[in-house]
């Protein structure tokens, strides 16, 4: 009966670390998807969907505003989650952030009149990259 007991306590360990490593791989980066009618970002457990019809603004930052963390978490350079800026706290306007590398520049996105999205890659160029097909995406306003 002992050994029974020693293989649910060695199944359970093992089933933990798999759910725990999981966890991390699907955090560890921005997952982000385009296709001809918007974008997608996945990061672990977040998940947002911006359709290019719905873009207000795109716009390179060097820091995101100063925020309060709803949910989420910031770990060496990255920080995700779903944030609160101060300025804005009575409305509980919710602020969106994928940021991979906080030191790197990053993409505030405004989309659908008021909802904010930062988001930058590890890779610069990426982030780069990123920011020239939504700029590309936005409406262009009549004269």
């Amino acid at each position: 009966m002992q050994k029974k007991g020693h293989l649910l306590w060695n199944i359970l360990g093992v089933l933990t670390v798999i759910v725990c490593l999981s966890v991390f791989v699907l955090h560890f980066k921005n997952w982000t998807k385009t296709d001809a009618t918007g974008m997608r970002v996945v990061s672990g457990f977040y998940l947002q969907k911006v359709p290019f019809s719905a873009l207000d603004s795109v716009d390179l930052v060097e820091r995101i505003p100063p925020m309060v963390r709803l949910n989420g978490f910031s770990a060496f350079q990255k920080e995700k989650g779903v944030f609160r800026e101060f300025k804005d706290s009575l409305t509980d306007k919710k602020v969106y952030v994928y940021i991979d590398n906080l030191e790197n520049q990053k993409i505030k996105i405004v989309h659908h009149d008021s909802l904010k999205l930062f988001i930058n890659l590890k890779d610069s160029t990426e982030t780069q990259q990123l920011f020239d097909l939504l700029s590309s995406k936005l409406p262009v306003e009549p004269n």
